[in-house]
């Protein structure tokens, strides 16, 4: 009897014991590790608000990130972005040290703010250690060094990195030359040396994750792996005989601790700027910053600013012209847009003019606008005639012409709305403009981007910097057009004997190599130009996956059921002379 009470009691117990525990609720997800972000800023207004901005897009929990922000020795107003920045994220991120100094603006010795001294040097590796000591003293289990002009675009780099489970870890980044964050080989003495898989990386020709002997501007280290915790920044080791550079400085307590380097490029992380030289100044890095921003615009994905930085509205202006045009088919907003936030960057005031839409005429439309084709005119590449898509981007740039004429504006730029521009576009051509009118160059064009069809080396203009007498060329990308030559295109009577437009300028500065067409306009004294370099250059080339060609893939002027499509054509590739067999016979022949 006591035996069964007892076995009843135990199964009682036991039964009481299954029952509580189905009745716990789940145990609770492993929290993300904690990570610290160092923030080391100086002279940064010009990145700092789309910095801030990728921050705080990062797809990792704000309450497992704290932030160290360190800023010093500025003359801009680096410190007050941050400040703003820091006073409203306070309340997201688990905890902020913010360490800013206002004195001095400038290092012992210092020949301008680009100028790295051994006293910089060794100060920005006291910052680094001391962010480090920060991240250690907190038990953190990660912390990010980030430069103020790396703009980490990607929203999941810090897990996409932490995946990788690596001691150091840098993500590679993208930038407005072969410059990237990290070195594929290095030499005894700790200086670069060129490696054959360095560009194969940079252009992502081979993709993973690659243990190099450098990586900077923004690394993950792990603090929970035992090897990081020898690695520092300063003091540099006893034995330490490199450059004095804290980046350099970095890799050899690496090497030292053996703690190997790695680069990643699987995806595609971010950006960061070409560094101004040491004899540049803040704004010659604010004008390479602008132009990696236009690049991102193009590539994506694209920089966007912070939420909670104000940010003074540009002011634009029109660089000494009249007036300042961007042709834009309408169904074509994506390009407007980014045109429109390319040149508002860019400080330059624009009228967007709807283009004449080829796509959206039919025969009976482009009669009653009085367009006839040029007797004998078909496409050097294909044979084929004029498309709907070149009568509309004739008829656009015609109207324009037009307008200049109607309302005698002395001179105007024209944008077509699929370019790209090169760094200090703005500067450069406002200084080419003075220089044009100091001589008094009797001027009717100037190409700012084209394609440049002949291989001989153009005649360069006296007494006028980067700027030359246009030949055959290809393209209306960009150009500047005065009052004058304006008139001279009207009066040509374009319209009744059309060709494209890229091959009406050539006949009318006399450089097009088909006589027969040249015959039908016996006034060719058009007085063309050509920066060089150029200043403009197409976003996309035909063939390239994003490329899209509304002249190229149109169907034919006169006859609504006839499509043509850009293998027909190759102006739009980036060689110059068309293909053997593929130019008609009249080309080959005035070739």
């Amino acid at each position: 009897m006591l035996s069964w009470i007892i076995n009843v009691c135990t199964i009682l117990a036991v039964a009481q014991c299954y029952f509580t525990e189905e009745n716990y609720t789940e145990e609770s997800k492993m929290q993300p590790p904690t990570v610290v972000i160092a923030i080391i800023a100086r002279n940064a207004a010009h990145s700092l608000p789309y910095y801030l901005g990728a921050l705080e897009r990062l797809n990792y929990p704000k309450e497992r990130i704290s932030i160290w922000a360190a800023t010093d020795h500025n003359t801009d107003n680096t410190t007050a972005i941050l400040r703003e920045w820091l006073t409203v994220m306070q309340t997201q991120y688990h905890y902020i040290e913010w360490r800013p100094s206002d004195k001095p603006t400038s290092y012992v010795g210092e020949l301008g703010p680009k100028h790295w001294t051994n006293g910089r040097y060794e100060y920005v590796m006291k910052l680094k250690q001391a962010a480090l000591n920060f991240a250690k003293k907190r038990w953190a289990d990660y912390i990010l060094y980030s430069d103020t002009d790396n703009i980490l675009t990607n929203p999941n780099t810090l897990h996409l990195l932490m995946a990788e489970n690596k001691s150091v870890i840098a993500p590679m980044l993208d930038s407005q030359s072969a410059y990237s964050n990290y070195w594929c080989g290095i030499t005894p003495q700790g200086y670069y040396r060129r490696t054959a898989e360095y560009f194969p990386t940079k252009q992502r020709q081979r993709l993973g994750c690659y243990p190099v002997p450098m990586v900077h501007s923004t690394i993950l280290l792990d603090l929970r792996k035992g090897g990081t915790k020898k690695v520092s920044f300063h003091p540099p080791h006893k034995d330490y005989s490199w450059p004095f550079d804290d980046i350099i400085v970095f890799a050899f307590s690496c090497r030292i601790s053996e703690v190997q380097m790695y680069l990643c490029n699987k995806e595609r992380y971010g950006y960061l700027n070409v560094p101004a030289k040491p004899h540049q100044t803040v704004e010659d890095d604010r004008i390479n910053f602008v132009h990696l921003y236009l690049e991102s615009l193009i590539h994506g994905p694209p920089m966007y600013l912070s939420r909670y930085v104000h940010v003074p509205p540009k002011q634009s202006d029109l660089m000494g012209f009249d007036e300042i045009y961007l042709i834009n088919l309408r169904r074509r907003q994506d390009r407007r847009d980014r045109m429109l936030w390319s040149l508002y960057e860019l400080e330059i005031d624009a009228k967007v003019v709807d283009a004449v839409d080829g796509a959206a005429l039919n025969s009976s439309d482009i009669k009653i606008l009085g367009v006839d084709l040029l007797p004998g005119y078909y496409d050097p590449f294909s044979g084929r005639t004029l498309t709907k898509g070149e009568v509309g981007c004739f008829l656009s740039h015609y109207y324009i012409w037009k307008e200049m004429v109607d309302m005698q504006l002395d001179k105007a730029l024209i944008f077509e709305d699929d370019v790209r521009f090169q760094a200090n576009i703005k500067r450069r051509l406002m200084r080419l403009m003075e220089e044009v009118e100091q001589v008094e160059l009797d001027w009717d064009i100037i190409y700012l981007g084209r394609k440049k069809v002949n291989l001989e080396e153009e005649v360069a203009v006296e007494n006028v910097r980067n700027l030359v007498y246009a030949d055959y060329s290809y393209w209306t990308l960009s150009y500047a057009i005065s009052l004058q030559g304006a008139q001279k295109l009207l009066n040509a009577e374009p319209i009744s004997k059309m060709l494209p437009v890229d091959e009406f300028l050539p006949i009318m500065y006399d450089k097009h190599p088909n006589e027969d067409y040249k015959s039908h306009f016996p006034n060719r004294n058009l007085m063309a130009y050509s920066t060089h370099p150029l200043l403009v250059q197409p976003c996309h080339y035909a063939g390239d996956p994003e490329w899209v060609s509304d002249t190229e893939t149109s169907t034919l002027w006169d006859d609504d059921n006839v499509r043509t499509d850009w293998r027909g054509s190759h102006k739009t590739l980036k060689g110059s002379q068309p293909p053997a067999g593929l130019q008609s016979a009249t080309y080959k022949d005035e070739l």
